[in-house]
């Protein structure tokens, strides 16, 4: 196993759902990569879990990973609930479809063979890794986004 990689991540809507964007910041060994996209028409919860999906699709290699989100649904999905989900056949404990169950799937087929610890961290609580996250979503919607003023 690799060491270890610090991640942040963060999901951004304008309107729920709207454009939408998410960014990732990734930490190893001194070096920092940014990565961030977005989307025409989506929800903030897919942003959200499409930035950690794509953070973790960057490993080059099987890592131990400490990944940080502002977002108890992403941690307490992949952490708590999932399981559930699955065993139910991708239902809720009220027996509706999980949403998202796409990026769900995907999100579990790409911390696969990771070392992963996930952490909560409070949004706009002044945590570098977590604002920069955040400006990066914020980056990846912006071209999503129509300029309501230049009508």
């Amino acid at each position: 196993m690799s060491q270890g990689v610090t991640i942040y991540t963060d999901g951004a809507c304008s309107g729920n759902p709207g454009p939408g964007g998410w960014g990732a910041v990734l930490q190893f060994n001194g070096t920092i990569k940014k990565l961030c996209g977005g989307e025409q028409l989506t929800t903030n919860n897919r942003m959200e879990l499409t930035a950690a999906i794509e953070a973790f699709k960057a490993l080059k290699l099987p890592c131990k990973v400490d990944i940080h989100t502002d977002s108890q649904y992403v941690k307490g999905g992949i952490t708590s609930w999932i399981s559930n989900w699955k065993r139910n056949g991708w239902k809720t404990a009220a027996k509706k479809p999980v949403k998202n169950v796409d990026l769900w799937q995907e999100l579990e087929a790409a911390i696969a063979g990771h070392d992963v610890r996930w952490h909560w961290v409070k949004g706009h609580d002044g945590n570098d890794g977590n604002e920069l996250a955040d400006q990066l979503a914020n980056d990846g919607m912006a071209p999503f986004q129509t300029d309501v003023s230049a009508r």
